[in-house]
């Protein structure tokens, strides 16, 4: 039978090898000449590449202060790349980066509650063992 424990070690591990592919990924579709498509679906997939992003990273990294910064720097780091899109014949979009946002954030959020979830508990003001 899998533990908690046992199944949030195998989630950080699939998350840390799972990042570095998929936000190349991302960064190659964002940046990629041509592509048009309805407004809707293209918004769609800006979130759905920024809530994985940052899902990822939230749980690679853990619940704490660094995951949250993980989650701003891809915040940025979409950003940059909507300005980097008028380079390579692509339209930078405003609503791009509010969807990359929300997808951050709601990545974030959900890899936070699956943390507490299955994270180690600790009861406030109980010691360990000596």
């Amino acid at each position: 039978m899998v533990t908690k424990e046992k199944l949030l070690q195998i989630s950080r591990l699939l998350a840390i090898w799972l990042f570095w592919p998929a936000l190349a990924v991302v960064v190659w579709g964002e940046l990629k000449p041509g592509g048009d498509m309805p407004h809707v679906w293209d918004k769609l997939l800006h979130f759905t590449a920024y809530f994985g992003l940052s899902g990822l990273a939230f749980v690679a990294l853990g619940a704490h202060r660094r995951a949250l910064w993980g989650a701003f720097g891809l915040i940025l780091l979409g950003g940059v790349l909507e300005l980097l899109q008028g380079m390579v014949g692509r339209d930078m979009s405003f609503y791009d980066e509010v969807a990359n946002t929300l997808g951050a954030v709601t990545g974030a959020g959900v890899a936070w509650a699956y943390l507490a979830l299955f994270g180690p508990r600790r009861l406030v003001g109980s010691r360990a063992p000596d």
